[in-house]
């Protein structure tokens, strides 16, 4: 399984971004998908987790109701929809794979992240 991530950049905090995520695999409907991110410093920290159909997510307390997780089976595509963000949300932001029951705690395929920085 190979993981491409995009869609990072510089905004101004209140502002919006959404990431994108594409796997190269044979079935993508049989893998959880998770977004991550890592502040320079700082532990890897979980920010969402997606089930292997739409109606299934989670996120931590630190972006519940402003990230919005979703995937397009049709395109193998994760998305993180990231409103409202906060100089605090600045980091690189890795997607990630596993099988189901694996996300956040055993994540077996990573790609490589995309920088997101947000201004005060």
């Amino acid at each position: 399984v190979q993981l491409q991530a995009w869609g990072g950049g510089l905004v101004q905090a209140g502002g919006s971004l959404r990431l994108s995520c594409t796997a190269s695999v044979r079935t993508f409907s049989n893998y959880v998908m998770g977004w991550f991110r890592q502040a320079p410093g700082k532990e890897r920290e979980w920010v969402s987790c997606i089930g292997v159909s739409e109606g299934s997510s989670s996120y931590p307390d630190s972006v519940k109701g402003r990230f919005t997780i979703s995937r397009d089976s049709a395109k193998d595509t994760v998305y993180l929809q990231m409103n409202s963000l906060k100089p605090e949300d600045t980091a690189v932001y890795y997607c990630a794979a596993a099988i189901p029951g694996g996300c956040p705690h055993g994540m077996d395929y990573w790609g490589k992240g995309t920088q997101v920085t947000v201004s005060s």
